[in-house]
This record gives C-alpha cells, structure tokens and sequence, in this order.
C-alpha cells in the first residue's frame, strides 16, 4: 500500500481524515507535531507522499516541508492549510510543496490529488505510465529523465519535485510553440484560477534557474498570453 506521511495536530479531523485515508486502502504514518513527523520521515522511509498542516506545534509546516524537502527531493508534498493568503501558499510552493489544499476540504478532494500525485509518481506507476514520454529527452545540452525526474548536464544532476517535471515535460513535448497560460494550468493543475497562475510563476522561476547552464535555452513569457520555450 502507499506510504502516506500525514501531520495534523487537531485530534478530531486526524483521527477522522486518517481513518477514511486507510478505508481507501493507504498506509497512514499520522504525527501531531513537526518534530515527531521530521523524526517520522527519518526513521521510516520511503515515503510516497506527504500531507502536511501549516500550523504544528514544534515545528511549522513550512519549516517541516523545508527539512523534508533537504533529504528527499522528489517525495511530493501537499499541504493542507486553514490560512487563506495567497502569499502563505506561494511561500510554501517556493519551499518545494507541491501543491495545497484549504481547509475545510471535502475528503473526495483529498483522495482525488492523492490520486493525481500517486498515479505520476514513479514508485507507484499504473497502467496509464504507459503514456509518459519514454526514455529521456534532450534539452539543449541537458539530458532531462521524467521518470527519474533528474536534469543532468556535464556529469551534475538536478532533482525535480513532480510538479517541476511535469511543467518541463509539457514545455519540452511543444518547443518553439506559444503555449497559452490557461492550457498549460488546467493540463497540470486542473484548474485555471488567478492563485494558480501564481503557483506556475513560481515553477517557471525554478526551471529557468535550473536550466541556466545552457544559455541557448529560453523560457519565454509571452505578455498576456502565455510561454514558450526555445533552445
């Protein structure tokens, strides 16, 4: 079964989101505090997914997904948070999170982007990995691995999250091409809200700064419509 990491101090909503969690047959390592969980994911890896509270007693969300995100680069991270600032959830994508969900969540949207990650992550392929982009793609003179999710030029290896890989990939399968904002946002993230627009700023930064070894490659913004990726 999926190993699943989940923090949450209020006792009633873990008590009740692990039990349902487990009714849909995952493996639920729960914590309560920041600490306990970062003693958690040191002590019991691998982990296929992390859901993580942003208020902990301890050890914050955000310092929480900070220290997970030094020792596992890959190990998606989702956070679930009551605080409704676009700038908390921005702040907490540029730490490496994944993605965020606000509280109050229904449980089928929970199960639903615990899917999503689980279904992409190279630990649990199903048959739909079938249709990734087999072997790896040449990225000007990086070699870029999805299923691996590792960019690599002149013997040195960057990690992506899933989330980064995911937005290359769809700009590597349409090189040269102006993608529009909207496509690219409802392709990945299902959705096309002003929040999420800010969250793929923040993955547009990461990649052009990874890919920064190659000045031959570009990732354009094109005003008002969209991007485009040259090399």
């Amino acid at each position: 079964m999926p190993r699943i990491l989940y923090v949450e101090d209020d006792p009633n909503l873990g008590f009740v989101t692990k039990d349902n969690l487990e009714l849909h047959h995952y493996d639920i390592v729960h914590c309560t505090d920041g600490l306990q969980a970062l003693e958690a994911f040191q002590r019991e890896q691998p982990f296929d997914l992390c859901v993580l509270d942003v208020m902990l007693p301890h050890l914050d969300g955000f310092t929480l997904a900070q220290k997970i995100r030094q020792q596992d680069t890959q190990v998606p991270i989702l956070f679930l948070t009551a605080r409704s600032l676009q700038e908390d959830k921005i702040h907490g994508l540029r730490l490496g999170a994944d993605d965020y969900l606000t509280k109050p969540f229904s449980m089928e949207e929970l199960v639903l982007k615990i899917e999503i990650f689980l279904r992409r992550s190279q630990k649990n392929q199903t048959s739909d990995a079938k249709t990734q982009t087999p072997g790896v793609i040449n990225v000007g003179n990086y070699s870029f691995d999805f299923e691996k999710l590792h960019l690599q030029i002149n013997g040195k290896t960057q990690d992506l999250t899933f989330r980064e890989a995911e937005v290359l990939r769809y700009l590597t399968e349409r090189p040269n091409q102006i993608i529009k904002r909207e496509d690219l946002l409802k392709a990945i993230w299902g959705d096309d809200d002003y929040f999420m627009g800010r969250s793929l700023d923040v993955f547009m930064s990461r990649l052009r700064k990874y890919l920064c070894d190659d000045p031959s490659i570009k990732i354009e913004g094109i005003h008002g419509v969209g991007f485009r990726m040259r090399w």
